[in-house]
């Protein structure tokens, strides 16, 4: 432990499950794609710079949460057409056999 106090690295517990966790991941999967996205850093720190900008940037005009928004649509499209079966399986988007 010392080890790492002593090079600037602060060893913080973090479980290895629960929800928090993937909505941490997702949001920092999201911040590389968009720091990261065709560039080539030269070095740490520049890559340092960039997610620091990005997180700059987005915090300055947070992409607002939409509940029920764009992907669920999508996931809802795709579920109903692999219902398949002529037209008629679907009314007005839900399947005849819910109605």
């Amino acid at each position: 432990m010392r080890w790492f106090f002593d090079h600037g690295v602060m060893p913080l517990y973090t479980p290895i499950g629960g929800s928090w966790l993937n909505m941490a991941e997702s949001v920092q999967r999201i911040i590389v794609r968009r720091a990261l996205s065709g560039q080539h850093p030269k070095d740490a720190q520049q890559v340092i710079d960039w997610l620091e900008q990005t997180v700059a940037g987005w915090n300055a005009d947070p992409t607002p949460f939409v509940w029920n928004g764009k992907r669920r649509r999508r996931r809802e499209r795709a579920r109903l057409r692999r219902l398949g079966g002529s037209a008629a399986a679907v009314v007005k988007g839900y399947s005849i056999a819910s109605c």
